[in-house]
């Protein structure tokens, strides 16, 4: 696939994909591809990720079900970082939120502003 070869991945082989919502344009969540994740993302129609504090690849969903489908995949202008578009399945954070970005800065600090879908410890029973 040319979009293969078209990334420039870093010296870890990794390059960074934000993940927004095709819906809303909300930014969902922020992992890192390597050509094999991104490879399977294009084949599957679902994201997949390599995951640099477990060295594993994953898939987005793969424990909870909360799965993303692909609809729409760019790169930016130096070719060094992915945009995917997808359709989210009920919530991206592993914490329970819609997005990763649930916290805004204010003056006081930081304020919890996004919308819990579901309690990570029903999901992920540890």
């Amino acid at each position: 696939m040319e979009i293969l070869d078209t990334i420039k991945y870093d010296a870890n082989g990794l390059v960074p994909a934000v993940i927004q919502d095709v819906d809303n344009g909300e930014v969902l969540m922020v992992a890192y591809m390597n050509r094999d994740s991104l490879q399977t993302t294009l084949e599957t129609g679902k994201t997949h990720f390599w995951s640099r504090s477990r060295q594993k690849y994953w898939m987005k969903g793969e424990s909870s079900g909360h799965t993303q489908e692909v609809k729409d995949v760019y790169i930016d202008c130096d070719a060094d970082c992915v945009l995917i578009k997808v359709k989210q399945n009920v919530a991206a954070c592993h914490t329970g939120y819609r997005s990763c970005f649930y916290r805004r800065w204010d003056s006081d600090g930081f304020k919890t502003v996004g919308e819990k879908m579901f309690d990570e410890d029903d999901v992920y029973k540890k």
